[in-house]
């Protein structure tokens, strides 16, 4: 299943945790602010846990350098 969805109709196209209109940036301001993952799913409890998760490790592949070919 996938974790963000982004629909026109839907909060403009704001990329949302699939089912739901909570913006995936939504869980980064949680954690920016110090707030742990656990606080984030009790102020949404329509995004799940795995959802969370799959969303965390997208995020943490964007950050992962490319690895270089050395000729």
């Amino acid at each position: 299943m996938e974790a963000i969805q982004s629909d026109p109709q839907i909060l403009g196209g704001t990329p949302c945790f699939a089912g739901t209109r909570v913006p995936v940036s939504s869980l980064a301001d949680y954690l920016a602010k110090g707030y742990n993952l656990d606080y984030f799913l009790s102020q949404f409890p329509t995004v799940t846990r795995e959802q969370a998760q799959q969303v965390l490790q997208l995020a943490l592949g964007q950050l992962q350098p490319e690895p270089r070919r050395v000729a």
